[in-house]
């Protein structure tokens, strides 16, 4: 009857851990298309690291683990994407913030004359 119980326990597990992977995965691929590896190296790597752990501990049937690596990559990968949006904001912010300093020197040339 216990190893009845252990089986069934187990098998309620691998559902949410394979899907917890799954949208981890995603994530990274989400954080990669919006350029998570180039504005935030670090949180990139660490998701992709810790989603391949995710990986390894569902193929070795340690599902706890599994949803627990799969939860810490999908967060590493939305910091990532987070980073990677803010700071291209911060570059068309400053980019604006450029072309109005143009303007208003030429503003100013033009009173001047």
């Amino acid at each position: 009857m216990a190893t009845l119980l252990a089986l069934s326990a187990c098998h309620s597990l691998k559902a949410p851990a394979t899907a917890d992977v799954a949208v981890s995965q995603a994530a990274v691929e989400n954080a990669t298309r919006a350029d998570g590896t180039e504005f935030a190296p670090a949180d990139m790597r660490s998701a992709r690291e810790k989603l391949a752990l995710a990986k390894q501990a569902l193929a070795a049937k340690d599902y706890k683990a599994a949803t627990d690596y799969a939860n810490q990559a999908q967060a590493d990968a939305k910091l990532a994407q987070a980073k990677a949006g803010s700071a291209k904001a911060q570059a068309v912010s400053d980019t604006l913030q450029d072309d109005i300093r143009v303007l208003r020197n030429e503003l100013d040339r033009a009173r001047a004359q």
